[in-house]
């Protein structure tokens, strides 16, 4: 299985042969040592964990980029994890080889990194350290995966209170929205669609004589290049919709108005090209949040105009402007974040539950396939739920109502009554 030679420098050098039949050398400075290390190579090689004791020397960065571009991932999955890996991972790992990345080392970094990123981000970070370490162990490259146990920060669910607004909020913003992109804005919240949903929607999927509309397909876009998927999300994701009044009458005016892309696509922009997602943030979807007052103000001071904005650190500021338009732009620009457009899916959830429809049944017209999610992450509050609490306990009462029949009036009646 192996033996041990003494170098002309004193040393002792343990030679055996690896699972692939390789001749494998490691030498240590006593015999005993030597002996030991043997012992210990032929055990792991009888149970079928033997690990090289110098295939750790790989360094991380090569090892890490092979193994990410082995992966297959959907496109935006892809590109989502490349740049966490760019941008949080590689730096600090890329030059270290695998055998030199310890349990504590990856802790430490964890610990700093919740220092600067949210708790999401750095779990991220950690699944793709993690994700490497144990593709390593599948190689033999290293024994063990040093992110096992490393404690991460807790992901806390935050106030969305300010994610949703009433019916009557929404309808007050919607005229606010340009004429081209309000049945966009009506999809999302009447229908509760995704961006990439909405912006991938065709015609062929939209019946205006049934009112409904079909998730077939869904827009990707990754560094500004816009793709079509022709599935949706999920499995659930794939679904027929119906659609509100107000959702329906504004999809009619947008066909007569607005002509169809290439593909028979629903939503273009002025040039015939599909919708960007960042592009219709900072132009269309902020712009409108300020016009109807969700997001900073705008008010006419004499011969000007002041915008007024509550910052991303949450400092209030404002500035004078010479036109509406000017200080509208300003507000969007750096105002903190607000209502976003996603947010509307929320609001869809949220009025449905609140109006009654099961669960379940929400789970289905928004595409999840697990109701748990449902609850979770779409459904909020009320913001009458204490008088509704209140109401749901007004007829209760823990003083006996009296008994509504009339006493009896004679001897024979009572004894009747207790018959």
């Amino acid at each position: 299985m192996g033996h041990i030679v003494k170098t002309k420098a004193g040393t002792y050098r343990a030679n055996w042969r690896d699972q692939a039949d390789r001749q494998r050398s490691k030498t240590f400075t006593t015999k005993r040592e030597a002996t030991a290390f043997l012992a210990e190579i032929k055990s792991s090689l009888n149970r079928g964990s033997y690990v090289d004791p110098h295939a750790g020397k790989t360094k991380f960065g090569p090892y890490a980029s092979s193994w990410l571009a082995s992966r297959n991932h959907e496109l935006a999955t892809a590109a989502r994890d490349q740049s966490i890996m760019r941008n949080h991972v590689q730096p600090r790992w890329q030059e270290l080889p695998l055998g030199k990345i310890d349990h504590s080392a990856v802790q430490a970094w964890i610990t700093d990194l919740g220092k600067r990123l949210s708790p999401a981000t750095v779990i991220e970070c950690h699944r793709l350290l993690s994700g490497v370490m144990r593709s390593a162990v599948r190689d033999r490259l290293i024994g063990a995966n040093p992110c096992e146990g490393v404690r991460l920060p807790k992901r806390r669910r935050q106030d969305d209170d300010d994610r949703t607004i009433t019916r009557q909020e929404f309808a007050a913003l919607l005229p606010h929205v340009p004429e081209r992109y309000r049945a966009v804005v009506a999809l999302a919240a009447g229908a509760g669609l995704r961006w990439g949903e909405c912006a991938g929607l065709r015609w062929d999927a939209v019946d205006l004589d049934a009112g409904t509309v079909r998730v077939l397909r869904v827009a990707v876009e990754i560094n500004g290049h816009i793709s079509i998927k022709p599935y949706p999300k999920s499995r659930a994701g794939r679904r027929e919709i119906p659609l509100p009044g107000f959702a329906l009458d504004l999809l009619a005016a947008h066909r007569k108005a607005f002509p169809a892309g290439p593909l028979g696509e629903v939503f273009t922009v002025q040039s015939g090209n599909l919708m960007s997602r960042h592009t219709f943030r900072a132009r269309v979807w902020r712009p409108s949040l300020v016009r109807a007052g969700l997001l900073g103000s705008v008010t006419l001071a004499g011969d000007g105009f002041v915008g007024t904005w509550t910052s991303k650190a949450g400092a209030e500021q404002n500035k004078r402007f010479t036109t509406r338009e000017e200080a509208v732009a300003h507000v969007a620009q750096h105002a903190g974040e607000g209502l976003r457009f996603h947010d509307l899916r929320h609001c869809y959830a949220t009025w449905l539950v609140s109006s009654g429809v099961p669960v379940n049944d929400v789970a289905g017209l928004i595409g999840h396939e697990q109701i748990s999610t449902t609850l979770n992450r779409y459904t909020h509050a009320s913001r009458d739920r204490n008088s509704r609490a209140r109401a749901a306990f007004a007829d209760f009462s823990l003083t006996p109502a009296p008994d509504p029949r009339p006493e009896p009036d004679t001897e024979q009646e009572r004894t009747k009554d207790t018959e």
